[in-house]
């Protein structure tokens, strides 16, 4: 089996980000991007020996762009499924206004800055048909923790085919302070960016969780 090459895979992601057109989206040059990103190449070069390559479901690490420096609403379009054209949408049921009020645990403790590394990203098609709260304790037991909804966008921005049909999950790092949870699905063949009741079981929808993060 072929060594997982973690620089080279650093390299893919950051291209992708650039060819999205990340760099605009957050008013800067390429140059200057490249340059607030590449010193999260020193934490995943670290852990390098102990990265496994991507799998369907599971990813050794993303680089997470907050909605500080693009906001969701633009990071959502520039999504799309494997083998699709179609952009990302945000789903209508979320009020105008309303998706900024959506904001990352602080018990997570994300690292500060406008982008930062998330490791070890498991989609959680094993908490599909499980009540999301119970998907909670579940991770939390196992010392993960849920992913973001900046996470999720990364998660599917870096590999697509992570985002499948009865394999979406939620992202229950991000939430209102109400029941709901915010969640990644398929709709008219595209990637949806909604939300789902926190008590509410579904086939196809698992939990989204990360190991850790660094910056």
């Amino acid at each position: 089996m072929t060594a997982f090459d973690a620089g080279s895979e650093f390299d893919r992601q950051v291209t992708t980000l650039v060819d999205k057109g990340y760099p605009a989206l957050a008013g800067m040059t390429e140059t200057a991007f490249r340059t607030l990103v590449d010193p999260l190449r020193s934490p995943v070069l670290a852990r390098a020996a102990t990265l496994e390559p991507p799998s369907a479901g599971r990813v050794p690490f993303l680089l997470v762009v907050t909605r500080a420096l693009v906001p969701l609403e633009e990071s959502v379009p520039l999504t799309t499924l494997a083998g699709k054209q179609s952009p990302g949408v945000i789903e209508r049921f979320y009020a105008p206004g309303e998706l900024e009020r959506f904001v990352s645990l602080k018990e997570l403790a994300l690292p500060e800055g406008e982008v930062y590394v998330a490791f070890d990203i498991d989609r959680g098609e094993e908490f599909c048909n499980v009540v999301p709260q119970d998907a909670l304790a579940a991770i939390a037991e196992r010392g993960r923790t849920p992913l973001t909804m900046e996470e999720g966008m990364a998660f599917i921005t870096q590999h697509p085919q992570a985002l499948a049909k009865n394999k979406c999950f939620s992202l229950g790092g991000t939430r209102f302070g109400d029941r709901r949870v915010p969640a990644l699905w398929i709709s008219k063949g595209a990637p949806k960016l909604g939300w789902c009741w926190e008590g509410n079981p579904h086939t196809w929808l698992g939990l989204a969780s990360a190991g850790d993060r660094s910056r």
